[in-house]
């Protein structure tokens, strides 16, 4: 985790990642927000990327790969688990079976996707500082 790293966002629905987007720009967020429609789109990325990525906010419902399955491939990939890049799922699939099953991989949050823009920015600024103050493995990276 490098605190000056981009925020990674994988969400398929463009009214939210345009919330998000509003919630970041509100918040003036120093760090360069950047979207992926699905979790394999965010494994390429994060796979061949230099960048050291401050935090994954991920959705849980996706084509192509879900957040579950993400999650899990990073899990997998030892180049990624020596990342430890912070691993957030923000989502509508409340459900317990879903929170458990997340739970039983290394995330490090869920969180509800709520409705309006004030609880959504509300979780986002909690998160984000959380992990600012956060001590990390590979903070100065």
């Amino acid at each position: 985790m490098s605190i000056k790293g981009p925020i990674i966002s994988i969400e398929d629905d463009t009214d939210d990642q345009f919330l998000i987007q509003s919630v970041v720009d509100e918040l003036n967020l120093p760090n360069k927000l950047i979207f992926f429609g699905n979790g394999l789109e965010a494994l390429l990325y994060l796979e061949t990327t230099q960048e050291q990525p401050f935090l994954i906010i991920c959705d849980i419902n996706m084509p192509v790969m879900n957040g579950l399955e993400l999650r899990e491939r990073i899990d997998r990939n030892e180049f990624l688990k020596r990342k430890a890049i912070p691993f957030i799922f923000l989502s509508t699939a409340d459900n317990p079976h879903v929170i458990e099953t997340a739970y039983n991989s290394t995330i490090q949050g869920f969180f509800k996707k709520e409705n309006s823009f004030h609880e959504l920015k509300s979780r986002v600024k909690i998160i984000y500082d959380y992990w600012q103050c956060c001590l990390h493995p590979n903070l100065h990276a």
